[in-house]
This record gives structure tokens, C-alpha cells and sequence, in this order.
């Protein structure tokens, strides 16, 4: 059983990508480092897929859900930040009301650094193919005020990243996924 977590290597074709979206890729291998480092070793497997060709169409997204829908009630949820890793606020999340409820229990972990909020729907063009077929998913919430003053821009480059705030994105995508991956059952579909 599989608990996906990822971002996409790819960028536009200016600037460095380093908001959109090697911040998600990055925030996605610190989760899985982070929980290998704390000797923690969950129930399910933890997988980080750094997706490539999203801007493309998402041919590496279709890609690997063609390689691997055979075996899609083995996933337990897939996770995508794709949005910058600037201030986080909480998750979207797509799945049944009973899974929501889960998700929002284990969200109140994350009292001690404020991110607890469980929005509407997940969203992320490389879970898309999951989510479509009953996987949960999840996506990251974060503040989006100067997403755009970057997105796609000269200016997505490296200073653009606040690492204190990816520390907070990264803590959000560690937290959730090792819950997940270490409950007795898996996300209720």
C-alpha cells in the first residue's frame, strides 16, 4: 500500500522553476528525509514522485498512471504541491465525507504552528488521473497573495523561497503523509 507525495521538476520556460515547482518537489523529498532521519517507519510505503513534462500536458503524470493504475486500490492517497511553498494555511482535500473527517482529525496535529484548515477539493494536475478514479488526494494550501508576481516569470528563482516557510510546507506534507502511511487502515474510500 502507497502513500504518494510529490511535486513536478519541470518549469516554464523562463526563470528557474524554483517556486513552481521545485519548491513542491522539495517540500515532498524533505517529508520522506525528515521521517527516514526520525527512525520512523510507517506501516504503508511512502513514495515521492517528482513528476515531470506537467507543463507539457502532464505526459509524465499520464505516464506513470498508466504503469501503475493496475494496482490503484493499493494507493491510499496521492499528495501534489504545486502552488509555491509560501506561508501554509492547511490541505485540500478531495475523498469521501468519512476520509474528510480523518484528514481534519489529523490536520488538529498541527495546532502548534497554525495550519489545521481542510479545504474544498485537492488540485493538482498529476493526481488528477488518481483522484478521478476514487483515490483521496490532497493538495497544499498555502498563501498565494505573490504566487503570481513569479508564476511563470524571470523572477522564479531561488530568493524567491523563504525557508522558514518551506520548513512549515514541509512539516504540513511530513505530518499528514506519515499519519496516513502509519494508520491500521487506509483512507476510507
Amino acid at each position: 500500500q502507497i502513500v504518494l507525495v510529490s511535486g513536478h521538476l519541470d518549469s516554464w520556460d523562463v526563470g528557474q522553476g524554483a517556486m513552481d515547482d521545485g519548491g513542491g518537489a522539495f517540500i515532498s523529498w524533505e517529508a520522506l528525509s525528515l521521517i527516514k532521519d526520525l527512525g520512523l517507519r510507517p506501516k504503508r510505503t511512502l513514495r515521492l514522485v517528482l513528476w515531470t513534462a506537467e507543463e507539457q500536458g502532464g505526459i509524465g503524470a499520464k505516464q506513470y498512471y498508466q504503469l501503475h493504475k493496475e494496482n490503484i486500490s493499493n494507493f491510499d492517497i496521492v499528495m501534489e504541491s504545486d502552488e509555491g511553498t509560501f506561508q501554509p494555511s492547511g490541505l485540500g482535500f478531495t475523498g469521501n465525507a468519512k476520509a474528510r473527517d480523518i484528514v481534519k482529525e489529523i490536520m488538529t496535529l498541527l495546532q502548534p504552528i497554525n495550519v489545521t484548515d481542510v479545504y474544498g477539493n485537492a488540485d493538482g494536475t498529476d493526481i488528477d488521473y488518481w483522484m478521478r478514479d476514487g483515490v483521496p488526494g490532497a493538495s497544499l494550501h498555502d498563501d498565494l497573495s505573490k504566487y503570481f508576481w513569479f508564476h511563470h516569470s524571470q523572477g522564479d528563482t531561488m530568493t524567491v523561497q523563504d525557508p522558514n516557510q518551506m520548513n512549515l510546507c514541509a512539516a504540513v506534507w511530513t505530518v499528514v503523509s506519515y499519519v496516513i502511511a502509519d494508520m491500521e487502515e487506509m483512507l476510507p474510500r
